[in-house]
C-alpha cells in the first residue's frame, strides 16, 4: 500500500481551517512542542480513538514520519483521506514552521 505523503513545503502557511492535524507522539514528546491546534492522539491509541477521527482531510505527524506513516495507512484502511508530513516534525521545525507548549514553555521537537 501506498501511503500518501506530503513535505512541509506541501502544507499550506497559513493551514486551511477544515485540514486537521492528528500528533500521533507519546506524551513527552508532545509536551515538548507541537503544532498549533493539532490533536494528540498517541500512536497506540488510535484505534481505540478512530470515532473522534473528522471528516476531511487528515494531516499525520510525528518526529520523523515513521509512525506517522503507519497512522496513516490505518486511517486509509477505515476510510479517511489522511496524509504523512514526510520529515515529520524535525522538518517543520527546520522549515522555520512553528511548534507552540500548552505551557507556554519554549517548544521544541522532542
Amino acid at each position: 500500500m501506498r501511503i500518501p505523503t506530503v513535505t512541509v513545503d506541501g502544507v499550506p502557511d497559513p493551514m486551511p481551517e477544515q485540514l486537521t492535524v492528528i500528533d500521533v507522539r507519546e506524551d513527552m514528546e508532545w509536551q515538548a512542542g507541537h503544532i498549533q491546534g493539532s490533536v494528540h492522539i498517541p500512536l497506540m491509541q488510535l484505534p481505540d480513538r478512530l470515532g473522534e477521527m473528522p471528516e476531511g482531510q487528515i494531516l499525520v505527524v510525528c518526529k520523523v514520519g515513521g509512525r506517522s506513516a503507519r497512522a496513516v495507512a490505518y486511517l486509509a484502511q477505515n476510510g479517511h483521506d489522511a496524509f504523512n508530513l514526510d520529515g515529520g516534525l524535525l522538518d517543520w521545525d527546520a522549515a522555520g514552521r512553528p511548534l507552540v507548549t500548552d505551557s507556554g514553555a519554549t517548544p521544541y521537537v522532542a
